[in-house]
């Protein structure tokens, strides 16, 4: 079947023209200055909007917790 009122190309690309991918913008951390994604908690210090957010301290301990009992019920 054909479309009787069919889209020309230009009228296509217009509309695909917002389709293209935006790159991310960072933004330097007001704490550590590292780059971070804005909006989002820094990964090197855990603030946001200079508050403590996420305790890294912490949580990279409960991962090596974690990755050593995995190996311990392996070995066993």
């Amino acid at each position: 079947m054909v479309v009787r009122m069919r889209h020309t190309k230009s009228h296509t690309a217009n509309r695909r023209s917002h389709h293209a991918l935006k790159s991310t913008s960072f933004t330097k951390c007001e704490n550590c200055k590292a780059l971070k994604r804005r909006h989002t908690v820094c990964g090197a210090c855990g603030f946001y909007r200079g508050k403590k957010i996420v305790d890294l301290v912490k949580k990279i301990e409960k991962k090596q917790k974690k990755a050593k009992a995995k190996t311990a019920l392996q070995k066993s």
